[in-house]
């Protein structure tokens, strides 16, 4: 059983979900499959808009992967009336080189998605597409710089993303990145970096969090496009096993150790790269050359097997509970 919490404060789309844990949509990873099954456990379930892609002359695919999630979330709900599915989330790219971004945007209005996830740029006239068809809309950050920027623009939430987090992740401690937003920003925040246990997640609601956000550990499911060895290398590595690079995409990340040295190259020797580098133009910011560089965060020596999206859910929820009862235990007079 999970600690009652108040969510009174949040917007009403982001309110109730079984345990405070957004699931990061993941490049080419998160697909429906994965999504569906991250919000029928009871969390919010993310993709990348960009991981829909069609070919040529082909009806847009982002528009059939919104139909069938929310046609499935609501055949769920209408059959499971007390343990309803958390709405689902996409991510949008809002860099100048995303030549998809318009045509996604329409497409997502017309479905009314519920979360909108911006990445890499805040952008008034992306807040005014989310909020037209009632949408929640969460921008991730680095810094407290970037965030009254996000907030500026219109944006009603932050995912600050801290350091230890998979893909590009920031540099700066959870623990002061969070305090510095919570100075003047009291709306909805969602902790990144190294989430992957109960454990973390209380954590980042100590911090002042209203939601972790969670990414490596869903590489290593089942409903995850994820080839199998990069499966379980996730499972094999710990923090040790992360390097953190600009060389990829021109801005730096976090990835796996092993699939840079599979690629050829000394993880503990790599140059640096152009930030002007990075280009969405083809649906991805890392060049065809570096396809199997695996991206992953610090967090993953808690994944030790390959698992369906609803059991790592459900460890989640259980560590999150003890945890949550013991330090309860500790403060009760």
């Amino acid at each position: 059983m999970i600690m009652a919490r108040d969510d009174s404060h949040l917007p009403e789309k982001l309110r109730g979900l079984r345990i405070p844990l957004i699931g990061s949509p993941l490049f080419i990873i998160s697909n429906p499959d994965l999504v569906i099954a991250q919000c029928k456990a009871g969390i919010i379930g993310a993709f990348p808009a960009l991981n829909a892609r069609e070919g040529e002359g082909e009806p847009p695919l982002l528009e059939a992967w919104l139909k069938r999630i929310t046609e499935e979330l609501d055949r769920h709900n209408q059959d499971n009336p007390d343990t309803p599915a958390a709405p689902f989330a996409v991510n949008q790219i809002v860099h100048r080189s995303n030549a998809r971004l318009e045509r996604d945007l329409e497409i997502c209005v017309k479905w009314k998605v519920p979360v909108w996830i911006t990445s890499l740029g805040a952008r008034v006239e992306v807040n005014e597409a989310a909020h037209s068809c009632g949408g929640v809309v969460l921008h991730d950050i680095i810094n407290d710089t970037f965030a009254k920027k996000a907030i500026d623009k219109g944006a009603d939430g932050l995912i600050a993303v801290a350091a230890g987090a998979g893909g590009h992740a920031g540099q700066q401690s959870p623990f002061a990145l969070m305090r510095e937003i919570r100075a003047w920003f009291d709306g909805p925040v969602a902790l990144s970096g190294a989430i992957a246990s109960g454990e973390a997640l209380l954590a980042a609601r100590a911090l002042g969090a209203d939601f972790g956000y969670m990414g490596s550990p869903f590489i290593a499911t089942h409903e995850a496009n994820a080839d199998e060895a990069y499966k379980q290398m996730i499972v094999d590595s710990t923090a040790e096993d992360i390097v953190y690079s600009s060389l990829f995409t021109g801005v730096h990340g976090n990835y796996l150790k092993g699939s840079v040295e599979r690629a050829g190259l000394d993880p503990n020797n790599l140059p640096e790269a152009d930030p002007s580098s990075m280009n969405f133009s083809s649906g991805s910011s890392k060049p065809k050359a570096w396809k199997e560089i695996w991206g992953s965060g610090q967090g993953i020596g808690d994944v030790k097997k390959v698992t369906s999206a609803g059991a790592l859910v459900d460890r989640i929820a259980g560590e999150y509970d003890i945890a949550g009862r013991r330090l309860a235990a500790e403060f009760a007079t």
